[in-house]
């Protein structure tokens, strides 16, 4: 098992919060941590888990994935859960969003910290009543597919070294056949065990199925569900590039009311993952539209049909690298212990930035992405108009690049390798 960086934030939710929810994408590993978990916080070490409604000394797992459990989680879910116990592990939440008042009652008798450890397939705040239901006694975390740092078994740091006062340290080169193969694996721990590129084209084949015909249709019931696929290949198409629903609905002449729905359902269960444009004011001539981006870079290549000797050219592969770096920062976003939120900056005559990072207290971090292994001047003309705006709130600008040196381009501007994504580590002390 791939251990998880966030783990430790979770199990210090267990230990005040009376509801905690992991949610994802399907097959990113929330099932797998929450077991972890159980052996962690409940101190179970060595259990087995083939029975979907087992005990485990006061602790209950119910996976909702069984047909039975459902159709009584449904029907009734306060009997159910009243004939249960104290504590409680529910698999794929979302199957069954009449748990979520049931849940409310049963804390609101008492709020003890770690009563019910959740997972779901699906956002739960985008369900019917579930936000108002559990504010203030549920704390959610999205789990992503794997990071580069989960995948090697280190501890990301590069976000909390861009928010900090440290000198840019030295990371080592990543050739760009090496940084290619990342890409095209991307973070489904299932694909990381496929060596044959039919093998994990026929796992994504079935995985989108499964999230399209059960998470989708048990999400909102559409009748047009079979357009998503085609759906899911233009947004992959559009990878980096705004978000224009006008064009879209044009292309796959689905209505601009019914492809925005599309979009958020798309989005509800973490496939899509749109990147909002960042700006100070209202009066600025910015885009505000948000950038495409998809969860996996493998899931975009697959539905791309790209193979890997096109990801041989840097020219061509610029999109998906863009899309893997945006990814990687997302994931770290959920671990660091700034807690910025990510943007995109844009402004109507062009000069752009990849990802603006934002912590609470105002602080803007700019991140350009470049495959070309150069950077020259030109590539910062972006970041300075960021600078500009943001003014003394502007806190350090970073183009990774495919070169090997970290570069001083003025006063909190440099270029650095993109294995600083990796390599800026809890591990290496930053």
């Amino acid at each position: 098992m791939y251990r998880r960086n966030s783990i430790l934030d979770i199990k210090l939710a267990l230990q005040d919060s009376p509801v905690v929810l992991i949610n994802g994408a399907r097959q990113v590993g929330k099932s797998t941590l929450a077991k972890a978990l159980i052996s962690i916080h409940y101190d179970e070490p060595g259990i087995t888990y083939d029975d979907p409604f087992t005990t485990y000394d006061g602790t209950r797992y119910l996976s909702l994935d069984d047909i039975t459990l459902l159709s009584a989680a449904k029907s009734d879910p306060t009997s159910l859960l009243a004939t249960i116990g104290d504590s409680i592990v529910i698999d794929e939440i979302q199957r069954a969003p009449e748990m979520f008042l049931a849940i409310k009652k049963l804390v609101d008798q008492d709020r003890r910290p770690g009563r019910f450890l959740l997972t779901g397939s699906a956002n739960a705040m985008t369900l019917p009543k579930v936000a108002d239901s559990l504010a203030g006694r549920m704390e959610v975390h999205t789990l992503w597919p794997l990071s580069q740092g989960e995948i090697a078994g280190t501890k990301e740091a590069f976000i909390d070294f861009c928010f900090g006062t440290q000198k840019p340290p030295a990371t080592s080169a990543i050739a760009w056949k090496e940084l290619s193969e990342r890409l095209k694996l991307g973070g489904y721990p299932e694909i990381l065990k496929r060596s044959d590129v039919r093998r994990r084209n026929a796992w994504y084949r079935s995985y989108l199925t499964s999230i399209i015909e059960r998470d989708i249709r048990e999400l909102a019931n559409i009748e047009g569900y079979r357009e998503l696929p085609n759906l899911l290949q233009l947004l992959a198409a559009r990878v980096g590039g705004l978000l224009n629903f006008s064009e879209i609905s044009r292309i796959s002449k689905i209505g601009n009311t019914t492809l925005k729905r599309y979009v958020a359902l798309l989005e509800a269960v973490f496939i899509f993952v749109p990147l909002p444009a960042w700006y100070r004011n209202e009066e600025c001539r910015l885009i505000k539209s948000p950038k495409i981006y998809l969860n996996d870079t493998g899931l975009a290549m697959h539905l791309r049909g790209i193979d890997q000797d096109r990801l041989l050219d840097h020219n061509k592969a610029g999109f998906i690298l863009e899309n893997f770096i945006v990814m990687e920062l997302k994931k770290q976003q959920a671990w660091s212990q700034t807690l910025p939120k990510l943007y995109h900056f844009r402004t109507a005559a062009g000069k752009e930035v990849d990802v603006v990072l934002e912590a609470p207290d105002g602080r803007i971090v700019g991140v350009e992405i470049k495959s070309s292994s150069e950077v020259n001047a030109h590539d910062f003309a972006g970041m300075k108009e960021l600078a500009a705006l943001a003014g003394k709130a502007f806190h350090r600008g970073i183009v990774l690049y495919t070169g090997r040196e970290t570069v001083s381009f003025g006063p909190n501007l440099s270029a650095m390798p993109i294995s600083a994504l990796w390599e800026i580590s809890e591990s290496a002390g930053s």
